[in-house]
């Protein structure tokens, strides 16, 4: 699923002041200075318009509904093995990506939780989803389960050597041992199992290798990674293809990690969902500023974005 940003700490302070002041006074100073002041009211007005601000408001809304809902679904240890898994994809990075995005470690983490939440929500939805139709449909784009070795490396001109050797006749498993980046196959000789299903691959590499014949070796295959920025170079070479059965209920696992996932990376089926559980939380924008914010949910179903566009400024 699409990533929902949740903007800087500062923003979170300022819609966390904006409601103090509706509780409070607006006229409550935020700044003096001589012969002026800002106040809170002032301030909320100047910054409400902002898109950062806006889509803080809008994923503090999604967490308070999801978090009452689907709060016990979603455990700290998952948070952190998301958090764990963006530490070590961005190394050194790190730090400087999040201020790039203008989070702190703790509002990333609170954006993760966001979205294990969404996730939850989406799966429990989607699982509506899972009828003979939808089986069907997802078993005919399936390709089993083929075995492989896979090299992954860096540097393009290294992998173009490597796969010259392998088409010639060097020993794979030799080449992935003395040439493999990825730790957790290289020793085993890059062997690898997987299914169009599997998510252990790039689709790119999965692509390939159903291409590819019994011990046929592929060329070069470039994958970037869109959220890291980092490109590696495969080589690949099949050395098992299962034949594909005739039912679909052989695969019915397989095929529902299909449709579910398909569902979770579905713009307008996520909107959907998010959208269904504001209107039976009954949301209503009382700011107009924010509206376009919700929209994109809230229009989703079209009493929740009735109900919106009808109350009372």
């Amino acid at each position: 699923m699409k990533k929902i940003k949740i903007g800087a700490v500062t923003l979170l302070s300022v819609l966390a002041l904006a409601a103090c002041a509706r509780e409070t006074d607006n006229n409550t100073d935020v700044i003096t200075m001589r012969g002026n002041t800002i106040t809170v009211a002032e301030y909320y007005d100047k910054v409400k318009n902002d898109t950062q601000a806006q889509q803080v408001l809008l994923t503090m809304t999604i967490n308070e509904i999801l978090e009452e809902k689907y709060g016990d679904k979603v455990t700290d240890e998952e948070v952190t093995e998301e958090y764990n898994k963006s530490l070590q994809a961005y190394g050194d990075r790190f730090q400087q990506v999040l201020a790039q995005e203008g989070m702190t470690p703790d509002t990333y983490r609170e954006q993760i939780r966001t979205n294990k939440l969404v996730e939850y929500a989406v799966n429990e939805a989607a699982k509506s989803e899972l009828i003979d139709e939808n089986y069907q449909a997802a078993y005919e784009k399936y390709t089993p389960e083929v075995t492989a070795q896979v090299i992954r490396m860096t540097d393009e001109n290294k992998a173009k050597e490597v796969a010259e050797k392998a088409k010639n006749g060097d020993d794979f498993a030799q080449l992935a041992k003395d040439n493999s980046n990825d730790e957790e196959t290289k020793d085993k000789g890059g062997e690898m199992k997987f299914d169009s299903a599997s998510t252990a691959l790039p689709n790119e590499v999965k692509t390939a290798a159903f291409a590819l014949d019994n011990n046929g070796v592929s060329d070069v295959i470039k994958v970037t990674n869109n959220s890291t920025l980092t490109t590696s170079y495969y080589v690949i070479k099949v050395t098992n293809k299962t034949q594909k059965k005739d039912n679909w209920k052989d695969y019915q696992k397989q095929l529902e990690s299909i449709i579910l996932a398909e569902k979770r990376s579905d713009r307008a089926f996520i909107q959907s969902v998010v959208g269904k559980e504001m209107e039976e939380a009954n949301i209503k924008v009382k700011d107009p500023a924010f509206q376009n914010a919700f929209s994109q949910y809230m229009n989703a179903t079209g009493e929740a974005a009735a109900s919106s566009r009808s109350e009372d400024k």
